[in-house]
């Protein structure tokens, strides 16, 4: 693709050099000799690179390159003057000048340094496009659900995202707590800054503390050099700190530090860094329980818990289930290149009973194995896992997640909700199909609905 070339000189007779050597090296070129109409043409044309000419009548190519600066930073600027100086340069590169060129110049020269700023131009676009792609991907349109506790998510998210407020995201693994940290993040103010992520559970007590804070040359075996932290590669930007939870007393400390006085020192270092952050932390352990506990810092709890966002797991949300699966579906055929277009009645019903206790990651897993595996063009019950089609299965599995110690009456109690649940979703929600296959009559189902409180 061919570069389009800016070339601002009021010598007419530069222009005309310009324009034929720069064309003939095989970019778009457009020269002008007014300033006001180059800025002008900016604004409705797309510019990789401007040469601009440093004494100009109306505008100077200072005045040009702070405008430019101002609104169309991501464009380099090469100076060009007949009246160089090292004063005079010094004060262009400081203004944000990608390069100064005095004439007269080698056209090797000239054509060297506009070479290197559409590579820079490049780079700027391809960091756009991620950060649009990110957007895009990560944007609050893309949490899927329509279901009332996911509409509350995706109000309170709205309502956070401009504050400079920390957010603890609570939920059981894999219900997609990062996704709305990001969701965060992109429809903040700071969406165009860094989105760095840490898993506090993923490093050791003291790898942890070297990554989130960095360290100093030497100041542990094999510190061969200084290192930055995550706090500083998110300076500007938002901080995710996932399974906070797993912090050690010590780490709690520096963390509540960091977000009271927003400044740090390295691993060995003496010096205070200041950043500006958001900090959004999750976990799937519960932190009230855990300062009362003495495990978790009750000043730092509360210090994280300024705007609390509960992620419900996937079986208290199953209306959402098969928009997540259609969701799913398209996105592994298309990866796939398989012709699969949608799920038989019996799948789906066995996919909105089943209890999911990996939640939205796990049921993400089972439909990619469908999609791989499967024969014809949509999802029969033959193609789901045993752990989803399987009575037995599913319901060794249930019991197994039960914790050791619990009230045998309370879990029955649950239990009894969650059949009723399945029963109505594997039956199209048809009450009388329903207590058929529960092998109840349907005055006791009627019971047992307003009993759990559960609707159709």
């Amino acid at each position: 693709m061919a570069h389009n070339i800016l070339v601002l000189d009021d010598e007419r007779n530069y222009l005309v050099v310009l324009e034929a050597m720069l064309d003939e090296a095989g970019y778009n070129v457009t020269a002008l000799s007014d300033p006001e109409l180059a800025l002008a043409y900016l604004e409705e044309s797309e510019v990789d690179v401007l040469v601009t000419d440093m004494k100009m009548p109306k505008l100077s190519g200072r005045e040009v390159l702070e405008r430019v600066q101002r609104n169309y930073p991501h464009i380099p600027v090469l100076i060009m003057t007949a009246f160089g100086s090292i004063e005079s340069a010094v004060e262009a590169m400081r203004l944000g000048a990608f390069d100064y060129i005095t004439k007269p110049f080698s056209n090797e020269q000239l054509m060297l340094s506009i070479a290197k700023a559409t590579q820079l131009a490049d780079m700027h676009r391809s960091n756009r496009l991620l950060r649009e792609n990110l957007e895009e991907r990560y944007g609050l349109h893309n949490i899927i659900g329509k279901s009332k506790v996911m509409r509350q998510v995706l109000e309170m998210v709205d309502k956070a995202a401009p504050s400079r407020s920390t957010v603890l995201i609570e939920g059981d693994s894999g219900t997609g707590k990062e996704l709305v940290a990001r969701a965060i993040h992109f429809a903040s103010p700071r969406k165009d800054a860094p989105f760095v992520s840490v898993n506090c559970m993923a490093l050791a007590p003291g790898v942890l503390e070297s990554e989130l804070f960095g360290h100093e040359k030497g100041s542990f075996t094999g510190a061969v050099a200084s290192r930055r932290g995550r706090f500083e590669l998110a300076n500007g930007g938002t901080l995710f700190l996932d399974e906070i939870g797993e912090l050690t007393p010590e780490l709690q400390v520096k963390l509540l530090r960091v977000l009271q006085e927003r400044k740090f020192e390295r691993v060995g270092g003496a010096r205070e860094i200041e950043v500006d952050i958001r900090v959004v932390t999750a976990t799937n352990v519960d932190l009230a329980q855990a300062v009362q506990a003495g495990s978790f810092r009750e000043d730092l709890y509360y210090r994280l818990n300024v705007v609390r966002i509960h992620m419900p797991p996937l079986r208290e949300r199953r209306e959402d289930i098969p928009l997540l699966a259609a969701h799913f579906l398209a996105k592994y055929a298309t990866e796939n290149a398989k012709d699969i277009h949608g799920f038989s009645s019996e799948a789906l019903n066995y996919i909105t009973g089943y209890e999911w206790p990996g939640n939205v990651r796990q049921l993400q897993n089972v439909i990619e194995r469908c999609v791989v595996l499967a024969s014809g063009t949509s999802i029969t019950v033959d193609d789901l896992p045993a752990e989803v089609r399987d009575e037995e299965s599913q319901f060794k599995s249930a019991v197994d997640l039960l914790p050791a110690r619990l009230n045998l009456g309370d879990t029955l109690e649950k239990i009894e909700g969650a059949l009723v649940r399945r029963a109505l979703a594997r039956n199209d929600f048809v009450k009388v199909k329903a207590a058929e296959a529960l092998g109840i009559s349907k005055s006791l189902l009627q019971y047992k609905l307003k009993k759990y409180n559960i609707t159709g």
